[in-house]
């Protein structure tokens, strides 16, 4: 009788697994073509990716938390995953705005392997300001997204390094009314002017007509990093298919809020979204499926 005394595969085979199916992924490869790499096997129903025999619990754990990313197809329509880190009381940041150090090393480090698997990453002006992110995949071997940074009012100054620093394409996005003049400043190449990205009437930013805009230019699967009030905004108008929550443990006074959403008058019509929760280092990860939401 034999046996198998090959040690099993963790975390970093696993990640070299998935960057390969993000490259196929963007190259247009049919998911048929990928069957057997790493043991994987593509199921049709349910839809999804299967791990093989051969893995540490650790990798198992990992290919569970980032399989619904790994799941999209290239083309369709675009598929939308936001996270949010923040304390034990729902802040984000102080009410200063310093977020450094809320989540710990493990959540930055899955923030970044979620660059690297998503086309683009989309903050709003407000987190673009206030950090001035590189919005790079520094921590993980991997590709750079597409910065995304909505700015609707023009205000974010052109120092910013996401625009000067060369690593990775930017794109500035304002209302199309206003893509010369944001051209003129950054250059026609950095600019994605939207149409009907602000409503004609209340002023009110519309997210679809954004991500319409995005897919067009080849980007898919987007990762929409913060803060509150984007991640909020693309959730009340039904734009995000997931949110990754990681709760740390520490309590903000009086800081900033991560969701705000409008109010719910009763429980019943407040979502429930299917979840999981996952430990990365002393934080939880929730990981929840918008999509199967009810109430």
């Amino acid at each position: 009788m034999s046996f198998n005394t090959s040690p099993a595969l963790g975390v970093d085979a696993l990640w070299s697994l998935c960057l390969a199916l993000v490259r196929e992924r963007r190259a247009g490869a049919a998911f048929s073509d990928l069957q057997g790499m790493g043991g994987l096997r593509w199921q049709e129903e349910p839809q999804g990716w299967v791990l093989g025999a051969g893995w540490d619990d650790a990798a198992v754990e990992r290919f569970a938390l980032l399989k619904p990313v790994l799941d999209r197809r290239s083309g369709g329509k675009p598929w939308v995953i936001g996270q949010l880190g923040q304390s034990l009381n729902g802040c984000i940041a102080t009410r200063g705005g310093d977020a450094n150090y809320v989540n710990g090393e493990e959540v930055l480090t899955h923030l970044h392997r979620l660059r690297a698997l998503c086309d683009a990453v989309i903050i709003g002006a407000g987190t673009a300001a206030i950090d001035n992110p590189q919005l790079t995949t520094r921590r993980v071997p991997g590709e750079h997204p597409v910065r995304v940074l909505i700015d609707p009012a023009l205000g974010l100054p052109d120092t910013l390094r996401a625009f000067g620093d060369g690593q990775a394409p930017t794109l500035l996005v304002c209302d199309a009314q206003r893509a010369d003049e944001a051209a003129k400043r950054l250059g026609g190449d950095q600019v994605l002017g939207v149409p009907g990205l602000l409503d004609s009437a209340s002023g009110a930013m519309q997210l679809r007509p954004l991500l319409d805009a995005l897919a067009q230019r080849g980007l898919h699967v987007l990762f929409v990093e913060g803060g509150g009030v984007t991640v909020s905004r693309f959730l009340a108008q039904g734009c995000l298919d997931r949110l990754h929550l990681s709760i740390a443990p520490v309590i903000i006074g009086d800081g900033r809020p991560g969701l705000s959403l409008p109010p719910s008058a009763f429980m019943r019509d407040c979502p429930r979204p299917a979840g999981r929760v996952f430990r990365l280092g002393g934080d939880m990860l929730w990981d929840l499926d918008l999509r199967g939401s009810h109430a």
